[in-house]
Parts: C-alpha cells; sequence; structure tokens
C-alpha cells in the first residue's frame, strides 16, 4: 500500500491563509534520504468501525475520504518532498500522518498544507486542517489554544557547527561565541541560561540560520535536533555535535476542545507504538543519521499541556 498525497496549491493556500498571518518562504532542498518503507503500512493498525463516533471528527474525516495535515514540505527527515516527484512527501512527520489516515480510513491518503510557525493555531481552530505535525512543541501557554495528543517525540535544543570545527563539541563551548538561533524559538532564552556571555544572533527561518552558519557569521547553529540532522543531511558542510541540552516534546496539534478527537490519537499512538510502525518510521528518517537503536517513545500524556 503506497501513500497518496495531495498538496494544497500556492495560490490555494494564500487563500486558506488570509486572515491567518503569513510566514517567509524557504526554498526546499535536496532530498534528505528518508523513504517509506514498503511494509510500514502492511500490519498498520485500523480502527473498530465503533471507534468512529456519529457525529465526530474522525467521522467526518472517514466521509471526506482524506486526512488534512498541516505539515512542512522543506525538513528532511521530517517530511519533504521529493523535487522529482511532488505527490512524494517522505520523512518521520510524514510516515506518521499517512499512519493516521490509514487508522481512520483503512489508506494512507493526506492532503498536506505546508504551514507557517505563526498560522497552525489559526488553521486548526477555523478547521482548515484536522491535525498538525511539525515539530510542535508542547507547552502550556500553547495548550490554552490548541489541543495537544502525544508527546509523540521528545527531542530538544542541540549544537551544529561548521564540518571541521574541532573547537566546539556541544553546549558547554558556547561561552563567548557567536550562536545563531531562530526567532521565536526556544534557544533565544535557554542558550543564555546555560551560556550567559554568548552572543545570540538570530535569523527569521532555519534556511537563513544555516545559510549563515557555513559564511561564518557564527560559530555555532543551536536549533532542535530533529531540524539539525535534517539540515546535516542536506548540508554535508554542517555537523551536529554534542547531545540535546534540553526536552523538546512533540506533539499532535488539534482543535482545542476536541477530546473525542484527543483520545482517539492517542490510541492509535500507542497501538503504532507497540506494533512496531513508530519505531519503522524512525529507521527510515531520523534513524539515517543517528547511530543507535529507535529511542524509547515518550509516555503519552507525560508533560504539562498534553
Amino acid at each position: 500500500m503506497k501513500g497518496r498525497v495531495l498538496l494544497v496549491t500556492a495560490g490555494t493556500l494564500a487563500v486558506v491563509l488570509a486572515g491567518c498571518g503569513s510566514g517567509g518562504e524557504s526554498a526546499v532542498p535536496p532530498a534528505g534520504g528518508a523513504t517509506t518503507s514498503p511494509d510500514l503500512f502492511k500490519d498498520a493498525p485500523v480502527a473498530e468501525a465503533a471507534a468512529i463516533l456519529p457525529g465526530s471528527t474522525m467521522e467526518r474525516i472517514k466521509q471526506r475520504g482524506k486526512l488534512i495535515v498541516a505539515e512542512a514540505l522543506d525538513a528532511p527527515l521530517l517530511s519533504q518532498q521529493n523535487p522529482s516527484n511532488p505527490d512524494e512527501v517522505t520523512g518521520f512527520d510524514a510516515d506518521l500522518a499517512k499512519l493516521l489516515a490509514v487508522y481512520i480510513l483503512g489508506k494512507p491518503e493526506v492532503e498536506i498544507v505546508p504551514p507557517a510557525t505563526e498560522t497552525r493555531e489559526a488553521l486548526l481552530a477555523n478547521g482548515t486542517v484536522d491535525v498538525v505535525f511539525n515539530t510542535y512543541t508542547i507547552t502550556e501557554e500553547r495548550a490554552t489554544q490548541v489541543a495537544f495528543a502525544g508527546p509523540y517525540f521528545e527531542s530538544g535544543l542541540a549544537v551544529a557547527v561548521k564540518s571541521g570545527n574541532t573547537g566546539i563539541k556541544g553546549v558547554d563551548d558556547l561561552g563567548g561565541r557567536k550562536v545563531i538561533v531562530g526567532a521565536n524559538t526556544p534557544a533565544v532564552t535557554e542558550v543564555p541560561k546555560v551560556q550567559p556571555t554568548a552572543q545570540i544572533i538570530t535569523f527569521g527561518t532555519d534556511p537563513q540560520a544555516v545559510t549563515a552558519l557555513l559564511q561564518g557569521r557564527g560559530d555555532a547553529y543551536v536549533q532542535d535536533l530533529t531540524i539539525l540532522a535534517s539540515d546535516a543531511k542536506a548540508n554535508p558542510q554542517l555537523s551536529v555535535v554534542g547531545n540535546p541540552f534540553t526536552k523538546e516534546p512533540y506533539g499532535i496539534g488539534l482543535k482545542h476542545g476536541d477530546d473525542d478527537f484527543k483520545k482517539f490519537v492517542n490510541d492509535w499512538l500507542k497501538k503504532v507504538q507497540d506494533g512496531g510502525q513508530w519505531a519503522q518510521a524512525w529507521k527510515s528518517s531520523l534513524g539515517t543519521v543517528v547511530d543507535s537503536a529507535p529511542p524509547t517513545p515518550p509516555a503519552i500524556g507525560s508533560v504539562p499541556g498534553s
């Protein structure tokens, strides 16, 4: 069974997001190396008919025949569009979204709406998308606007340097250095807590930050580990060093107040964790650049806001 992906075009997206804010544009980098395992959907769980409650979000999705997902198209290993085949989107987040579609529909039928960071809450609130798979860190503040299923993965802030830089091996070496961070990301406040003498330089998008690092405008780039892994896969000149120094629990964004759908998605998440599909999706994506066994998934509901 092969996942079919429908993409909202740029023109359609502009209409969809009218009144929701706008985000910076970024070019799609070369394919990041993630592939969807041909066996991923073979034994994937499908919800029993009784779980599709009358009048529920699950029933509306099933009647529509596709799951609408807010998901990036330019994040190698997470959700990366194939430049030679735009209908093919692969990565950890992309595969989990397809697995959720299988659970509801019996087939991996998804439509992707690429979000900007500042539009994710609006896309859920106005019903444009059903779920958000977009490295969406769970916080208590965000949980006042959206519901979070999960967490489905736990990442954290890590350090990247230009390849060949042996003077920085992790966050302990950032004192007095020029450190690049993404605007409105946790790194803005977390780096000064650990290294008060670091000089913080902010950039609006991840591609801008990577370019600045490779051009030597900073000594290191601090960002979420999964994003840095994607960057390193697409840019051999960049190396991820050391271990994460914070914990970033990623949640599946849902419309606020939809308790039935949240329980449904959490039930599905537990099933794909126990059934091995979660680990299989990790191995074929993030696991291609991480030299270790698949991590233990975080406990569902284990962080404030989830």
